[in-house]
């Protein structure tokens, strides 16, 4: 397929040395990949026969031949791989290069949906670390609440909001990942409208807005602390240009990161600082610019301090069935809570920042949701179900086919095997978890969350 790309862009393109790239937007293709989840351990050549070699600054990142139908692959909505483009899974490069061994962190990835270079960063994390991923836009914040839930790390929280109220959580990050909204015209292969709404204009208002939001998160960065800035764009001036500034302007320093020359991941433009530039035809991915700013100071580790709410009061005396704390592995390092009517679990040594983020701004997911209460029973959830700390010989199990694990992620009533106990029932598949059932005998209550359920009509083959 050929594009029609604007005059002045590529005029642009010609400006910064890359006059080569404007026939490669115009004709060229974008790849297929997928990012396996370290924690759910899988065969790239059983899930995908077709892999076409691995993306090379990402372990777990593998290109596919083809584009296959994520949404009828089981696989996909346990959580075992991401889609996800391959340029983007430099973060967990960047992330693993920044981290000790053995020494876990706190994370802000402050423009995080739909959660690829969240979960990219996750699997680069010491044991014990935690992320708070935002989400200013309601529905993409959503979509990013699902994709970290299937993920199954624990030390997650979800929020919904603006870098204005991050910013208010001072000295509380060893990392901050600003993957900024920006004119997109490394998108222009993938997205249409990064080509129909291009213009100078864009690029200045997008300048101005990433300048806002780096302003609004510095403050957060504890000093020695690290800021992963990055966008999907080609130009200078949301790229070395606002590096340059926030290294002029908030006193900080360019970090380098370890890059293979075979990558063909190319340096900044005029700039003599650390940048990495991902253009498509030198590299197998589409248009990204990175960038690492260490905050001058000597590190600190500065805990957030809230005042003890009269909520936390009214949740501690509420009872919470013992045996609940069987149902993780590591129930001991956990704090189990009700929330309403819901019980959460969370690592108990980053409570304080938690108690924080939620003065600040709206949490929409926090940890673990191990089930809601409804009467006398707790209906265990599916952020339980896809949960690395998920204790799964606390349920019955039960093994589907393909061809049901499709109609349970459609929301079917499923008939389990008469040898399966009546009750609560974890179902798997490829002895994956998969989700949760109640037994019935009969027939059985689906209890995949609804807005997550397969829309499209199911012709599977088993």
């Amino acid at each position: 397929m050929k594009r029609d790309i604007p005059v002045k862009f590529v005029e642009l393109l010609d400006s910064l040395g890359l006059a080569d790239l404007a026939d490669t937007l115009r004709e060229g293709e974008p790849a297929v990949s997928v990012r396996l989840n370290n924690g759910k351990p899988s065969d790239i050549s059983a899930l995908f026969p077709d892999s076409d070699g691995k993306v090379p600054w990402c372990p777990s990142g593998f290109y596919l031949s083809e584009r296959p139908s994520f949404t009828l692959d089981p696989a996909f909505h346990q959580g075992r791989y991401y889609v996800q483009e391959a340029s983007s899974m430099f973060h967990r490069h960047v992330v693993e290069s920044l981290v000790k061994p053995g020494m876990p962190v706190s994370l802000l990835d402050a423009c995080a949906a739909p959660g690829g270079k969240t979960t990219a960063a996750i699997d680069a994390l010491p044991v014990g670390s935690v992320v708070v991923a935002n989400e200013y836009v309601p529905a993409r914040a959503a979509i990013l609440r699902e994709n970290a839930i299937k993920w199954g790390f624990p030390g997650i929280i979800v929020t919904r909001g603006d870098t204005r109220d991050l910013g208010k959580l001072r000295d509380s990050f060893d990392m901050i990942i600003a993957d900024v909204p920006c004119s997109g015209e490394g998108m222009m292969r993938k997205d249409p409208d990064a080509v129909a709404q291009w213009s100078e204009d864009l690029i200045e208002e997008c300048a101005d807005r990433q300048w806002e939001i780096v302003g609004n998160l510095w403050n957060t960065l504890r000093p020695g602390g690290y800021m992963i800035y990055s966008t999907c764009t080609f130009n200078r001036s949301e790229n070395e240009e606002m590096v340059d500034r926030i290294i002029s302007e908030l006193e900080g320093e360019s970090v380098d990161i370890p890059v293979d020359p075979s990558w063909g991941i190319t340096p900044g433009i005029d700039t003599p600082h650390y940048c990495y530039r991902f253009i498509p035809g030198r590299v197998r991915g589409e248009g990204l610019f990175v960038s690492v700013i260490r905050k001058s100071g000597i590190p600190t580790s500065r805990v957030p301090k809230v005042k003890p709410s009269k909520n936390d009061k009214r949740k501690n005396q509420v009872n919470i069935p013992t045996h609940i704390a069987d149902w993780l592995t590591n129930s001991g390092e956990m704090e189990i809570y009700t929330d309403s009517d819901r019980i959460n679990a969370f690592p108990k040594q980053h409570l304080p920042l938690l108690k924080a983020v939620k003065e600040r701004v709206d949490v929409i997911h926090e940890g673990i949701l191990m089930g809601n209460v409804k009467g006398k029973d707790v209906i265990p959830s599916q952020s339980l179900a896809m949960s690395l700390n998920l204790n799964r010989d606390s349920f019955p199990q039960c093994d589907l086919s393909r061809e049901d694990a499709l109609r349970y992620l459609h929301g079917d009533a499923l008939t389990l095997p008469e040898s399966i106990s009546k009750g609560f029932v974890l179902l798997t598949y490829q002895h994956s978890p998969l989700g949760f059932v109640k037994n019935l005998g009969n027939r059985s209550n689906n209890l995949y969350p609804a807005p997550w359920r397969i829309k499209k009509q199911l012709k599977v083959d088993n």
